[in-house]
This record gives structure tokens, C-alpha cells and sequence, in this order.
């Protein structure tokens, strides 16, 4: 079974994959090393010209750029040569864009089309089956760093450490928003637990939001309770060491579905305070605590009480990742298994021109191991 995956090297897919015969990305016109986006494979003339390649093609991200009638057009080619079309949806709110109306006109064309839809969280499914009628098969999240004990050690051991990561700035993102409450919470926090605890924003050198930019370095200023690092986009090891050595992280989303940072965070046996929105809260029954999102006021006295539980209730850092690291290690054979049998079931289902329900080729509700 060769599956055309869009994207093939993002590190969800291929831990998601592993083990399965998946393309290699093809390198778009003009692209760096290793950047597969805008896909190549997401056009009529390709799926044409390679239809004797693949078997399925199975889209995750990268639609952003493309035309309602461009999209229709791979649609058309992909039935025309007979192979099914598998999406995941990860994001039901695009993370990258302030107005959704472009991508929930593309999630319109694709989960109709699709000959099976797949997505993260029961809750993410029940969203698709309100909206769009379809059954979607719920797979977790595949684990994100491997030998995450090799960061166990930098576990703080003195007062507190609370991060965010703003990185570029985003639109998904609110950074002034989320430093601005979460400084209002250290204080709510300073009148009670009186533990000194730090704020520490990271924030990359270059940005797309200046204005917002400007914003969190005047909160950083008038406020030495935050530690503001900017920096230069790290390697995926600086990446990891720098979450590392949090008590807990803030994920700064003014909007979104699933996080894939939360998972980095989870691996790394660090907690997690996620805002109450999409399904983040639905990716893990342990280790993320949501916050309500309102006034500044309002979401700084809930994220006081997150933080309250994240610092008093995480446990032993190296203990607590082997035991995640244990459950992974149960979960990616499942995760692996759940796309083969869906892959198998879409093949036949094209040619009875059937699509593929929830409970074909994975569990409909998700494959957790225990906890």
C-alpha cells in the first residue's frame, strides 16, 4: 500500500506512518531544502501524471494557498483515476489565519469529498458529525520526541517557571493577550503561594506581528517578574531543553483545534495550561489544565488556579516521562495499524463507491492506553 501523504515529512505523519510505504515530499519550485510546502502533489496534473505511484493519498496540511476551483480539480483527477482520498482534520480553526471563511469553505469541499475523514479527538469528532454528517475515525496524536528522558534533568528545582512560547507570532496566536494575563496571575499568585514564580516569554527574532511584538517587550519591561528571551528559531533539542526547564507551559492560542506543542510538552513530562477552546483539553486525560478565556481579569484568575494545580500537582519529572514514554510506546503500533486497516478499507470501499465510517478503520472513539 503506497500512500501519497501531504505532507510525508512532518513529524506528526511520520510517526503516525512509520513503518508504511509513504512518498517522499517532492521538492516545490524555487523551495530550500526540506520545505514541502506549497505540496506539489496537490494538483490535477500530478495525481494524472503519478497515479501508477500511489495507492491512496491522504491530505493533513498545506491547503491554505489553493483556489476553491484548483481544489475541485484534484478532486476530479483523483476520482477519475480511481484512488481514494483520506483527510485528517486536525485544525476545524485554521491556527495560521484570522478569518476562517476560506478554510471552512475548503473543509466544506474536503470532508464531503473525502472517502474517509480522520481526526485527533472524540470531541473533534462530534464537531464534524454535527456539521458536515460524516463519521470520522478518531487516532491520537503519535508522540513527538523521542528519549524524552534525556531532558529529564532540567527539571526546575528553585521557584517556579512558567513559559510561553510566542515564536513568531503567529495569527492563531495572542501574545500580548496571554503575557498580559499571565503576569496579572503570578501577582494573583504572589499574594498566596509566595513562591517567586517566573515568567519567562520566548520570542523568536523575527516575527510577523510587529505591533504585537512591541507589546509584549513594553509588558516585559515594566514587569520583573517576566524573563523575555529573544531568539533565533531553535533546533529541535534546544526546542525541547528550553520546555524542559519550565513547571509548566502556557499555550497562547486565541483560537485553534489540537496542539501538537501540547504533545511536545506531554512527552517532556511538563504540564500544560491550555485556553478552554477547541479540543485541547480532549488530547490527554492527564497532564493539561484549561483556563477560561474572557476579560484580562477573568483569564488571569483562571489561569492563577491552572497554575495552582500544574505546580502543586505535577509529579516526578523522570518518573512521570517514563511512564508517558511507556504508554507511547503501547500507542504507536495502534496508531500505525488504525491508518493500514483504513487505508485497506478505502481501496475497497472506492471500488463499491462507498466511503469509509467511523468504525472501519480505526475506533471511533480514541485509542488512549492506560493511564
Amino acid at each position: 500500500m503506497r500512500i501519497a501523504s501531504i505532507p510525508a515529512g512532518h513529524p506528526y505523519v511520520q510517526g503516525s506512518l512509520r513503518g508504511l510505504d509513504v512518498l517522499p515530499d517532492p521538492t516545490p519550485p524555487g523551495a530550500g531544502p526540506g520545505q514541502w510546502w506549497p505540496p506539489v502533489m496537490w494538483d490535477a496534473d500530478w495525481v494524472r501524471a503519478n497515479a501508477h505511484a500511489f495507492d491512496v493519498m491522504h491530505v493533513h496540511f498545506g491547503m491554505e494557498s489553493f483556489a476553491p476551483a484548483h481544489m475541485r480539480g484534484v478532486l476530479d483527477a483523483l476520482a477519475e483515476v480511481g484512488r481514494p482520498f483520506v483527510l485528517t482534520v486536525h485544525d476545524l480553526q485554521n491556527p495560521q489565519l484570522v478569518d476562517q471563511t476560506v478554510h471552512l469553505a475548503q473543509l466544506d469541499l474536503l470532508i464531503g469529498a473525502a472517502d474517509a475523514v480522520v481526526t485527533l479527538t472524540a470531541g473533534a469528532a462530534a464537531e464534524i458529525a454535527a456539521r458536515w454528517g460524516r463519521n470520522a475515525v478518531v487516532i491520537p496524536h503519535p508522540r513527538m520526541l523521542e528519549r524524552a528522558d534525556r531532558f529529564a534533568a532540567l527539571a526546575p528545582t528553585g521557584r517556579p517557571r512558567i513559559g510561553i512560547h510566542l515564536k513568531d507570532l503567529r495569527p492563531g496566536v495572542d501574545g500580548p493577550g496571554t503575557v498580559a494575563a499571565a503576569a496579572e496571575a503570578l501577582r494573583l499568585r504572589a499574594d498566596g503561594a509566595g513562591d517567586g514564580a517566573v515568567l519567562e516569554v520566548h520570542l523568536h527574532e523575527r516575527v510577523r506581528d510587529h505591533e504585537a511584538e512591541r507589546q509584549v517587550r513594553a509588558l516585559a519591561d515594566a514587569d520583573p517578574a517576566i524573563e523575555l528571551q529573544v531568539h533565533s528559531r531553535l533546533d529541535d533539542d534546544a526546542l525541547a531543553a528550553s520546555i524542559a526547564r519550565l513547571s509548566a507551559a502556557i499555550l497562547p492560542y486565541r483560537h485553534g483545534t489540537h496542539s501538537g506543542w501540547l504533545e511536545l510538552c506531554w512527552d517532556l513530562g511538563v504540564p500544560v495550561l491550555a485556553p478552554a477552546i477547541g479540543h485541547l483539553i480532549d488530547q490527554h486525560a492527564d497532564g493539561v489544565f484549561a483556563f477560561d478565556t474572557g476579560s484580562q481579569s477573568s483569564t488571569a484568575r483562571s489561569m492563577a488556579r491552572a497554575i495552582d494545580q500544574a505546580v502543586t500537582a505535577a509529579p516526578e519529572r523522570a518518573g512521570s516521562i517514563r511512564r508517558r514514554s511507556a504508554q507511547r510506546d503501547l500507542q504507536q503500533p495502534r496508531i500505525t495499524e488504525a491508518h493500514g486497516r483504513l487505508y485497506r478499507a478505502v481501496t475497497g470501499a472506492r471500488g463499491e463507491g462507498a466511503h469509509v465510517s467511523g468504525t472501519a478503520g480505526a475506533r471511533s472513539t480514541p485509542a488512549r492506553t492506560p493511564r
